[in-house]
């Protein structure tokens, strides 16, 4: 028999076979009770039955062969879905594109509240305000309309250059509504990619902030195939004047806006299979490439989602991070359809908390970066705050974390005595936290969810999924993986021989992790070469992840097959997972750990928080001039060093993975200075060129105190 579809499951007399011995193969042992295989109209109520027999039994994830000729069972699929995989909400099937998904809005959430922003057009910060799903709906239309009254073909690509506001959402619905293709450009990428993205994506318009138009307006000539820059938060007045024979049209967002009001064109609405949008990946390396992604795609993925995490219309969520990547864009993909309420920060994230105090959203999304932040910034408060205050918190910490754990509800009184107050940091109304785009320690997840009294989620996936490739059930209160697989896809481990992973391993299978699925992106844009590199002949996409199941078929992330390297001794490193372990010290800001195959150790560039270093330097009675002369301070270097050593030894890292020597930099990683992603992962190649003299200076002397040899790459 061949190997199975990305849909479909065994024929009748091979799912009986199945039935028969799928109980004993679920993670936990615990049985679906309809059988592992069945057809897409197989009758629902049994499925329905078997996938609640199977989470009432805390199996989250079913087990079925890849291809019955080997009799290998390795692929994992929620137990949500496990006779179909999941293509459309459940509840709206007829909702098949993006456009569908807010015409679907726009009917049921005409009047509620959709879009809002503290910024006023004088650029004084009031309450916020709000755009009706109507109102964004006819201003979708304007916007639409306007682009097809300067001529520019449905099917093209337009950018969308600057950061988070309401006309970025409703520029994107109208892309979605007359079938053009959006490109999201970064903000903060720099001329370079900018313009390699324009060219190879072959950008017709581009919608861009005053901000972001000198950087256009710079290399202009260079990108022949722009035919209307639109300036989001301009006013034509104020814009340069282009030369006569310019082939470009520069106008205001309003002007455009007006001029599509009075020239309305009825909607030309794509189909599931039409191409949605071009994702440029930032990435760590490399050219940015485009990630293909149809409408079919993102509606996928989105319902699948909403199979495990429900939102409602009156939930109001803090919109932050970058519009740009998938994460976010799938979140507002997933509002729009349940009717949420959008508010939009300032665009500065040094005044997010103030946005949060004003928003007071019920919902809030963001990366382990800004969540171990929070952890560090209560845990320092805390120890801090008197002998009888630190111990008041840990006494309530640990009963109401005993409760959450056990299944008990914790005693109000530990909210009222402690926890409310820290619930307001984020404005005291929200109910669920979402952590993406990297690892969250369980440590931190826990830390969380006993503080703010919410559920803490955490998820995986990638731009080539569409996002979500996995996410934790409302519910599961087990920390430190990353959930059973999306209802749209199935997932398996692959051997890494190289690195000693099987899925063979015991207790818990390890691999690559794979996926499959209508999640999957259709390739990279012009760019055959790499979409065969990632994406097998039978359909599998290859991620580069390295995975484990755990029991109840919960996925954890232990490793990266690229972002690894071997020390002298052969050992293999994982510096992210340690650069995780160690965010936690107070000392530190962020952490960049290094090491290569010629040294027999690590060491590392830590970012300080210069708060925290300046009260210990005070607490040890240490005088100096300037905080670079601090930072240079043996003294100081010890001192990070030991408390590194200490949370090392809390999180069990082994040995060789202890970091050596350390240098305390005053400069943060940025994007703007080259060191971070949009979604704050360090930049590796960049971060080891830009700290090459400073990774010199730690070998060196750790060679002059250490007799075995030391050698520098």
């Amino acid at each position: 028999m061949a190997s199975l579809s990305r849909e479909n499951l065994p024929e009748p007399a091979a799912r009986r076979r199945l039935r028969a011995i799928q109980s004993h193969l679920l993670p936990d042992g615990c049985a679906a009770g309809a059988g592992a295989g069945g057809r897409p109209d197989h009758d629902s109520h049994v499925q329905a039955n078997a996938a609640s027999g199977v989470l009432n039994e805390r199996g989250y994830s079913v087990v079925l062969p890849e291809d019955l000729r080997t009799g290998k069972w390795n692929v994992y699929r929620s137990a949500r879905s496990f006779f179909k995989l999941v293509s459309r909400f459940t509840d709206h099937p007829d909702i098949g594109t993006l456009h569908d998904n807010f015409g679907h809005a726009i009917e049921t959430f005409r009047d509620c509240k959709y879009l809002g922003t503290r910024v006023c057009t004088d650029g004084t910060v009031g309450e916020y305000k709000w755009m009706t799903y109507g109102e964004a709906g006819s201003a979708r239309e304007a916007i639409g309309s306007g682009l097809r009254y300067h001529g520019i073909p449905q099917g093209v690509c337009v950018g969308l250059y600057f950061i988070n506001r309401p006309e970025w959402l409703i520029v994107d619905h109208a892309c979605s509504a007359y079938s053009y293709i959006s490109v999201p450009l970064y903000d903060t990428l720099g001329p370079d990619a900018v313009k390699y993205v324009v060219n190879h994506a072959a950008l017709q318009a581009i919608f861009c902030a005053p901000q972001t138009l000198s950087r256009l307006l710079s290399f202009l000539s260079e990108i022949p195939s722009v035919r209307l820059i639109v300036v989001v938060g301009g006013i034509d007045i104020h814009l340069p004047i282009l030369p006569p024979t310019s082939r470009v049209k520069l106008i205001s967002y309003l002007k455009l806006l007006s001029q599509g009001r009075s020239n309305i064109q009825p909607c030309c609405p794509p189909k599931p299979e039409n191409i949605a949008t071009i994702c440029y990946t930032s990435g760590t390396t490399g050219t940015p490439k485009g990630v293909v992604l149809t409408h079919g795609n993102l509606i996928a993925s989105v319902a699948g989602y909403s199979e495990t995490t429900k939102f409602f219309s009156s939930d109001i969520y803090l919109s932050y991070l970058p519009l740009a990547h998938i994460y976010e864009r799938m979140n507002q993909i997933l509002g729009a359809y349940y009717g949420v309420a959008v508010g939009f920060y300032q665009g500065d994230n040094m005044k997010l908390m103030d946005d949060l105090a004003a928003l007071r959203p019920t919902i809030f999304c963001s990366v382990p970066r800004l969540y171990n932040r929070i952890y560090a910034g209560i845990t320092n408060a805390v120890k801090s705050s008197g002998m009888l205050k630190e111990r008041l918190f840990r006494v309530a910490f640990n009963s109401k974390k005993h409760a959450i754990l056990t299944g008990r509800n914790p005693s109000p009184m530990w909210d009222r005595l402690v926890f409310n107050r820290i619930k307001e940091k984020l404005g005291g109304r929200v109910r669920f936290m979402v952590s993406g785009a990297s690892p969250l320690s369980s440590d931190v997840a826990d830390f969380l969810r006993v503080c703010f009294g919410c559920q803490v989620l955490e998820g995986y996936g990638m731009t080539e999924t569409s996002c979500v490739i996995s996410c934790m059930d409302e519910g599961d209160t087990l920390s430190g993986h990353v959930g059973s697989p999306n209802p749209a896809c199935e997932i398996k481990l692959v051997d890494v021989p190289e690195m000693n992973y099987t899925s063979e391993d015991q207790p818990y299978p390890r691999g690559e992790i794979c996926v499959r699925g209508p999640i999957v992106f259709q390739g990279y844009y012009n760019d055959e070469v790499q979409t065969r590199e990632v994406i097998d002949d039978d359909s599998w996409l290859h991620t580069g992840d390295i995975g484990l199941w755990l029991p109840g078929g919960r996925l954890k992330i232990i490793d990266r097959k690229k972002n690894i390297f071997k020390l002298a001794q052969g050992e293999y490193i994982a510096p992210e997972k340690i650069e995780n372990v160690y965010s936690k010290c107070k000392f530190i800001s962020q952490c960049f750990v290094y090491g290569d195959s010629l040294n027999s150790c690590l060491v590392a560039v830590v970012a300080v928080d210069l708060e925290v270093l300046k009260e210990w330097a005070a607490s040890q009675g240490i005088e100096y001039e300037a905080l670079e002369q601090l930072c240079n301070d043996q003294r100081a270097r010890e001192a990070v060093l030991a408390e590194m050593d200490d949370i090392g030894r809390e999180a069990e890292l082994q040995g060789f993975e202890y970091v050596k020597a350390v240098a305390l930099v005053l400069e943060p990683f940025t994007e703007e200075n080259g060191l971070l992603t949009p979604t704050f992962k360090i930049k590796r190649s960049q971060a080891k060129a830009h700290f090459a003299k400073v990774i010199l200076d730690m070998y060196a002397e750790l060679s002059r105190s250490d007799p075995s040899p030391q050698k520098v790459s």
